[in-house]
């Protein structure tokens, strides 16, 4: 409009807006990830595209590697540990993909055993059911039903971390073809002689009633009844050892009617101690003499309240060695004798030097008395292990005087045999000392109660017994030769386990409980002999196969499966079910030696069998006495190998205070609330970057922390998209006519292409995520992105800086993206589609890209190294000069740099230096510089003094500059902004 009161005089044009001439980021990615909503989405596309089976038909024909899961039980909602550990294992499986292997993941569960059944007898007890009247197959069904459904539950939780596998076709122990391979397995240890009833102390959980493996124990502070006992020599003594008495210490009163012996070493000083002073009421009088470790003597009558004592001589081993002992309770139904056996387990660290041995309640007790049977038949001892303590923790009719009195509850507390044998060693003049001691004692994960070690019948495989199949060698030793063959990460797994298998005890494999795979042998009555009959074994086999172990249970004594070969009167059908270790150590045998439901893994053979193919096992480090152990034991025990090459151990998940989590300190944290708020890439965040050979930390600040990296990377995958909206595909330069700046950036990603590879290939997740984010957020966001924003956004469309900025960019999204996809699956899945867009591609078929061996350029690199150097001095000056306000942008600046050192000036030479420092202008001088530069002190020889940049401000770029309206046509912006606002113009106008 004019003005009216000058009509001749047209009004001022309105400033050009060249914000709309800008070639500025433009994509739908969006910076709020929004990944509890977006993630969802994802994966209901790639079951519509069945991504899972794409990948599978791509990866045909290429070497396998088999990640054989361990199987979690179906028996609630999963936590965080359980997330750790299906996250890494599908990092692994997708990056392994990625490397160029057929890597398929079958998931499994464990349905078997008494945390299953636990849960149905906790319904059972809250509706004042008696699980004893219900009929076997009933109460199975109903553990079937239960676990079945939190199988279902627990499958829907593992996808919705990301986790990709055969998901509609997962292994479960409770399965019929999986029931009739255990029952397969369990046999060819009794047809191999293997597999042999007998008795031993076992850990027994009263609560539970059943026998419980290492693995289903946690140690937990208890406060235990201590006593010194004295057992009185009874024959071989001579001189003043006629008088005197061996005292044992003992945490476990209620052994001592079940004891059998004491045991020496001759690594122990022993001195004869008499008594000189001491209280009229005291259980050790004056003038009674004792042998014990000279060590320990102090501590003893110190525990005996004795005033004084002397010690009267030296007692030798040998002299010790000849000894019997009398009973402490002898006269009350023990009236037999105690020889002392040498042990090597007797240290004078603790106690007396002497230790108290019942061979029914220890293991160390039991392997003393059994090593030393033939001797002690011989001396006319009864080697018969006494049954002192029932199922129900009672103490029985062989432990005179304590018959029905209880170790423990029903509900696992402490009972009254303590009391009661205290009070007898006491009468009968025994007893030394008592106290009490808080210690760490083994209790049933389950439970949380104590339990208690008893001699009981069970079934066991023989570690020790040569075998005819495994070419007479024994278990034992094929698993250790096994331990060797096998790969361990990290290495200290290999020690941890090979101490474990080395030292362990035969495997006790029964368990007196009803949901699982029962001990499917019959035993010739009278005597301990197995039926071995491969005809029987064989419609045992197909029966579970059709029914499911059930079978074994409606049959009630065996004639289905023994005659007509054999009379059913004959023989007892053993009731116990395997100990669920052995369910899940033989799943290698239906999941990976006979994958007939399983195509994708038919026909794997592993390197020790002579192929290219892998197969690795990956659980928590507790899983070198759980799962590990119980495969290599059940697979070398059959096949003479373990069952993998590679074992891969995590640690446990902690709070960030390095506690243990528990719902009573109010420290857990449940995955499921971390991907409502976060995202399950958050998580697969932390579980990747973190160092899984060792406990993990994570907390509500911790995950921030991780949301803030992911933000960062996200943005450089944003940036990145949305400048390549201008990328035209087949103006791509050769790139050794690429700038300087771009061919860095090649070399960059050869580089990262070899590390990327051999940290994937080495399982070390963490330094992946380290390279890519130093690469993304330092070498990427913070420089080269940084200097090139001017270039992309201002450049003429014709540009060959521009064009080559968009190829390299067109390289490094490609790669970076599909490195990511192992670790933010879903995050990196986005990313791809935005780019490539399609109805049924995905970044998680694509392999590691191939990088051209001439994009290396060491020499390159190593002269960009002194430039980025200097560079630092730059920016660092000019973020003072920003804090204080004399500038605002860099570009308002054109500082000098000073350098005294020839090298980084000879780095220079060539390069606009002020495009790379994002500033006006920059002028270089030789030389140290003022005393008032800026210096930055790991960076010698470069000072720098900021200084205004001169000239106009380019209102297009915003580069101060007097050549700001050198053109005419152009008159508030720079030459270079000129022809880019020329070619744009014409551009609009064609």
């Amino acid at each position: 409009m004019s003005d009216p009161t000058n009509p001749g005089e047209a009004e001022p044009a309105a400033p050009r807006d060249y914000s709309q001439t800008l070639f500025l980021p433009k994509t739908e990615f969006p910076m709020r990830a929004g990944l509890p909503t977006r993630e969802p989405l994802l994966l209901r596309r790639w079951a519509e595209t069945d991504l899972y089976g794409q990948i599978r038909a791509g990866a045909a024909g290429r070497p396998k590697f088999v990640l054989h899961d361990g199987p979690p039980y179906a028996n609630g909602n999963i936590h965080i540990g359980t997330a750790l550990n299906k996250i890494l294992k599908d990092v692994i499986v997708r990056s392994q993909g990625a490397l160029g292997f057929d890597a398929n993941y079958v998931p499994g569960w464990d349905c078997h055993g008494l945390p299953i059944e636990w849960k149905i007898e906790e319904q059972y007890r809250a509706k004042g059911r008696n699980k004893d009247e219900v009929p076997v197959i009933e109460f199975r069904q109903e553990c079937r039903t239960f676990a079945g459904h939190w199988l279902d539950v627990q499958r829907e939780e593992f996808k919705r971390l990301g986790v990709a596998g055969d998901w509609d076709r997962p292994y479960a122990t409770m399965s019929f073809p999986a029931e009739g391979t255990i029952a397969r397995e369990l046999m060819t240890f009794a047809m191999t002689g293997q597999l042999y009833r007998g008795s031993k102390p076992v850990m027994w959980s009263v609560v539970e009633k059943t026998a419980l493996a290492e693995a289903e124990v946690e140690y937990e502070d208890h406060v235990s009844d201590t006593i010194f006992a004295a057992f009185r020599p009874i024959a071989g003594a001579e001189g003043d050892l006629a008088s005197a008495r061996v005292v044992i210490w003992t945490t476990t009163p209620w052994t001592i009617p079940g004891n059998r012996a004491v045991a020496y070493s001759r690594k122990v000083a022993y001195g004869l101690y008499r008594v000189t002073a001491a209280a009229e009421d005291n259980w050790a009088k004056v003038g009674d003499t004792y042998v014990l470790a000279d060590a320990l003597a102090a501590n003893v009558f110190g525990a005996a309240r004795v005033e004084a004592y002397e010690r009267v001589r030296e007692v030798s081993s040998g002299e010790i060695a000849g000894l019997t002992l009398a009973h402490p309770l002898a006269g009350r139904g023990y009236d037999f004798a105690v020889p002392l056996l040498e042990g090597d387990h007797v240290t004078d660290e603790a106690g007396t030097g002497f230790v108290h041995t019942a061979p029914g309640h220890g293991r160390e007790d039991f392997e003393v008395w059994t090593a030393n049977g033939r001797q002690l038949a011989q001396r006319g001892i009864d080697t018969t292990i006494p049954y002192t303590v029932d199922a129900d923790g009672a103490l029985t009719e062989a432990a005179p005087g304590f018959t029905g009195k209880l170790v423990l509850t029903p509900k696992g507390e402490k009972g009254d045999v303590n009391k009661a044998v205290i009070a007898a060693l006491q009468e009968a003049g025994s007893l030394v000392a008592r106290g009490v001691l808080r210690h760490s004692y083994p209790h049933s994960w389950r439970s949380k109660k104590p339990v208690i070690f008893r001699n009981t019948p069970q079934w066991f495989i023989a570690l020790d017994k040569p075998v005819a199949s495994l070419d007479g060698r024994t278990l034992r030793d094929v698993a250790l030769k096994a331990i060797d063959d096998t790969q361990w990460v990290p290495p200290q797994g290999k020690n941890r386990i090979n101490g474990m298998v080395a030292n362990r005890p035969d495997w006790v494999v029964s368990r007196q409980r009803a949901w699982g795979v029962p001990i499917t042998v019959f035993v010739k009555r009278g005597t301990s002999e197995v039926l071995r009959d491969e005809a029987v074994n064989a419609r045992i086999a197909a029966a579970f196969e059709a029914e499911g172990a059930d079978a074994w249970f409606t049959d009630a004594d065996g004639a289905r499966f023994l005659a007509p070969d054999h009379d059913p009167a004959d023989y007892e059908k053993v009731t116990d079910v395997l100990d669920v270790w052995f369910d899940s150590g033989s799943t290698h045998a239906f999941v990976l030696d006979d994958a007939t439901q399983f195509p994708g893994l038919a026909g794997v053979r592993r390197r020790r069998d002579g192929g290219g193919d892998t197969v690795m096992y990956l659980e928590g480090s507790d899983q070198h006495r759980g799962w590990f152990q119980s495969s290599l034991l059940e697979s070398s025990g059959t096949r003479g190998r373990a069952p993998y090459d590679i074992v891969l151990t995590h640690g446990f998940v902690l709070d960030p205070k390095g506690l243990k989590m528990s719902k009573s300190k109010g420290n857990v944290v449940a995955p499921q609330s971390v991907i409502k708020d976060s995202g399950a890439d958050i998580l697969r965040l932390w579980v990747a970057a973190s160092d899984y050979t060792d406990d993990l930390r994570i907390g509500p600040e911790i995950v921030k922390t991780f949301a803030e990296t992911y933000r960062k990377l996200r943005n450089s995958l944003r940036w990145m998209l949305g400048s390549l909206a201008y990328h035209e595909p087949g103006h791509d330069a050769p790139a050794a006519s690429l700038p300087e700046l771009e061919r860095l950036i090649l070399h960059r990603l050869a580089e990262l292409d070899g590390e990327i590879r051999e940290a994937y290939a080495t399982f070390d997740t963490k330094r992946v995520v380290a390279l890519l984010n130093g690469f993304m957020t330092g070498d990427l966001s913070a420089f080269y992105f940084d200097v090139r924003k001017d270039a992309l956004y201002c450049d003429p469309i014709s540009s060959p800086v521009r064009r080559a900025a968009l190829q390299v960019i067109d390289e490094t999204f490609r790669r970076v993206t599909i490195w990511l996809a192992p670790v933010l699956a879903f995050t990196a899945e986005e990313a791809w589609l935005d780019r490539y867009p399609s109805d049924d591609g995905s970044v998680h078929l694509q392999t590691l890209p191939e990088t051209p061996a001439e994009w290396r350029d060491a020499m390159l690199a190593a002269r960009w190294q002194k430039i980025r150097r200097v560079r630092r001095v730059v920016t660092g000056a000019l973020e003072i000069e920003r804090t204080a306000k004399r500038i605002g942008a860099s570009l308002e600046a054109a500082p000098t740099v000073f350098i005294a050192d020839p090298d980084l000036s000879a780095a220079l030479e060539g390069v606009d230096f002020a495009e790379v420092c994002i500033t006006s202008g920059i002028r270089i001088e030789a030389g140290e510089g003022p005393a008032e530069a800026f210096r930055l002190d790991d960076v010698r020889g470069v000072a720098v003094v900021p200084e205004p940049a001169q000239g106009r401000k380019c209102a297009r770029s915003w580069r101060v500059s007097p050549e700001v309206g050198s053109d005419p046509e152009y008159p508030d912006v720079t030459p270079r902004d000129a022809r880019a606002l020329r070619e744009w113009d014409a551009a609009r106008a064609a």
